[in-house]
């Protein structure tokens, strides 16, 4: 493969995933493409800008612009490696859909020339690496495909990220990658790529296997919040703190028990044990029971939040965070999304959202009449607090600034807070 200097990457999508790993190959020196369909996101990153919040990607993103070695496009160009960074998610009935990786596929197809890589970074469901190159292999007939007979004039691969929003930048470099080919070959092509930018352990299989690791990771994951979920719905009942008994239970050596929420978000999460589900419904009854306790315990919030605020009749309610975990701004499947959006169309203008990593409410909130406040305005005006996200400046809050509050915390980040009173709290005058 050629040096860094000389290599040439495109990036098929500029999202949450797609533009880290663009700026970071691009830090290497690489000359890298990355390709968007909006036109506004291209123009954001060309003029050396992010439209995402991610911790230090700003300054990345600039200099790399700067210095020549990262450009956007909604048009692709020839290159030496594809990485296809694009949303998988699922349909109606909780089926993928890979359409969008189909489409990916099918543009880089019109400019892949004998020696290039192709690269699906996409979580997907098992067996759609083989599709990519079927779908390359029928596109482009005059280039071997591999797996597919003798030789091969391109590889095919499958590398997922692992990365924790807020710690992208880091964890692109510092985390372990698995990296499946759909021939031996293919998976050691990917891996010289990979080894350019990783510091961590890159570990070759086949492309299926590395397809069902990511699934995986995501659905023991959610297995595991579905315990603490429905953990907290028993401890409800029992009149019992469940963070005091989790933290009891985890001094156990063998017990680590994670936190409940109001449900689970995020793109990975939220989705990839459904890609498990609908490829073997027969036998996946654990994961499917934990995707509905999940989501289950959204509507239980939403349940226990509604009789809080018809309890005090006119009191304004703070809904505090949209985002689907602490200190980002992505709202993507996010439970606390789907409360304060449940609570506004019942409620209206008597909700007031917080949220500081939003300039202006989701649409779906802008036309139920709640409005977009700050803290210390949720402080002053809202006797009727609903913790939904766990951002650092919700913590901060200290207990006399809240003392007097009817409080539901889902997140169990004030242990300190008064039990609610059974008066009903009345506007001010």
């Amino acid at each position: 493969m050629k040096s860094d200097n000389e290599l040439n990457v495109v990036v098929l999508g500029l999202g949450y995933i797609g533009l880290p790993t663009a700026a970071v190959i691009a830090r290497t020196g690489a000359r890298v493409l990355g390709i968007d369909v909006h036109q506004s996101v291209v123009d954001t990153i060309n003029s050396g800008r992010v439209h995402i919040e991610e911790v230090d990607l700003d300054g990345l993103v600039s200099g790399v612009v700067s210095r020549g070695h990262l450009r956007a496009s909604t048009r692709i160009e020839p290159a030496d490696v594809f990485v296809i960074a694009v949303p998988t998610p699922f349909k109606d009935d909780r089926s993928p859909d890979i359409a969008y990786v189909l489409e990916a596929a099918t543009s880089l197809a019109a400019v892949l020339k004998a020696g290039d890589t192709v690269i699906l970074e996409s979580t997907s469901p098992v067996g759609t690496t083989e599709k990519v190159r079927d779908l390359l292999a029928r596109l482009r007939p005059d280039l071997r495909a591999p797996g597919m007979g003798d030789g091969a004039d391109y590889a095919v691969a499958y590398c997922p990220e692992r990365v924790l929003p807020g710690r992208i930048l880091v964890e692109l470099i510092d985390n372990d990658r698995v990296i499946g080919g759909i021939t031996p070959r293919c998976a050691r092509k990917a891996l010289t790529f990979y080894r350019r930018f990783v510091r961590g352990a890159c570990v070759t299989t086949n492309a299926r296997a590395a397809e069902m690791t990511k699934l995986t990771e995501n659905a023991f994951r959610d297995v595991n919040i579905a315990f603490a979920n429905e953990l907290s719905l028993v401890a409800e009942t029992m009149g019992v703190d469940v963070w005091e008994v989790i933290r009891l239970a985890n001094r156990h050596p063998r017990v680590n028990i994670l936190q409940p929420g109001p449900g689970v978000g995020g793109h990975c999460i939220a989705v990839d044990p459904w890609f498990l589900v609908a490829a073997d419904p027969a036998n996946t009854p654990l994961i499917r029971t934990a995707r509905e306790v999940n989501d289950g315990k959204t509507d239980h919030v939403v349940a226990s939040a509604a009789a809080m605020i018809e309890a005090n009749p006119g009191v304004p309610v703070a809904c505090l965070g949209l985002a689907f975990k602490a200190n980002i701004d992505d709202f993507r499947e996010s439970p606390a999304l789907r409360v304060a959006t449940a609570l506004a169309e019942r409620f209206g203008s008597r909700v007031r959202i917080v949220e500081p990593y939003a300039s202006e409410l989701p649409e779906a909130l802008a036309k139920t009449g709640a409005t977009l406040i700050d803290i210390d305005t949720a402080i002053e005006r809202c006797p009727l607090m609903i913790v939904l996200v766990d951002h650092d400046v919700f913590r901060s809050v200290p207990l006399e600034e809240r003392a007097t509050k009817q409080v539901l915390d889902t997140r169990g980040i004030w242990p300190d807070q008064p039990s609610a009173r059974s008066t009903p709290l009345r506007m001010a005058s």
